[in-house]
């Protein structure tokens, strides 16, 4: 017993010795560059120009490299697809009746009742300001996921419908893909945001179709996770 606890505390220390070296490797030939490299140039010197975003890192992730945020999307639906099939797979016979849950206590009822809204206003901000500050539609849609969840530790019981979750995160892909072949066809490229006027520079409706796109990516990204909460739920309860 003490052979084999010494054996696995000498592979992990000998990982770990692995892991510091290669970063320290790293650590000491690392010299930061002086100016930006050609790509990197163009995008901060171009991107405001050429999308109507203030926010460039965004406009970068939803026009230049769209087919990779399309990728990622598809990879997040997958991902709720399988928790879904897996849990239902595993779903054990309910006995009894009642939902198995303790009630949930007056201070976390009253608090949901308040804080949902904000959640929700809060979650649609995030995604539809995502062309001019720091967000945009991945975290506007956890910002909303975040209310479902909210809501499910307020009342354990509580059943969502899964058919309007699974329309909402259709008709948002599809929609999503549309605009990306309207890009194709009436502008430069796959989710090309010149489809729609590019507005005033620093204005809500500005950008073209980027707060379109991103509004899309929120409702898409927020029905995945909910799904994947829902299903987690519905186990638990099992």
């Amino acid at each position: 017993m003490n052979t084999r606890f010494s054996i696995r505390h000498a592979a992990v220390l000998g990982l770990l010795a692995l892991l510091g070296l290669a970063f320290w490797t790293l650590l000491a030939g690392y010299t930061p560059d002086a100016e930006l490299n050609r790509t990197a140039a163009y995008y901060a010197e171009n991107t405001a120009r050429e999308t109507g975003a203030q926010n460039i890192v965004t406009a970068i992730i939803v026009t230049y490299r769209g087919l990779d945020t399309l990728g990622e999307v598809t990879v997040l639906f997958l991902t709720a697809a399988i928790v879904a099939l897996v849990l239902g797979q595993s779903k054990a016979p309910r006995g009894g009746t009642g939902s198995g849950f303790l009630p949930s206590g007056e201070l976390l009822t009253t608090g949901t009742r308040m804080l949902l809204p904000i959640i929700l206003l809060f979650g649609a901000y995030v995604a539809l300001n995502g062309h001019l500050t720091p967000g945009g539609g991945f975290q506007g849609g956890a910002i909303l996921a975040s209310g479902m969840l909210l809501m499910l530790l307020a009342d354990p019981a509580r059943r969502f419908g899964h058919r309007l979750i699974a329309r909402v995160e259709s008709v948002s892909g599809l929609a999503y893909v549309a605009i990306g072949v309207l890009g194709v066809a009436l502008a430069g490229g796959f989710l090309d945001n010149r489809i729609l006027p590019l507005g005033e520079f620093g204005a809500i409706l500005s950008a073209g179709a980027i707060p379109l796109i991103y509004a899309l990516v929120g409702l898409k990204v927020g029905a995945e996770f909910s799904s994947m909460l829902e299903s987690l739920e519905e186990t638990e309860d099992s």
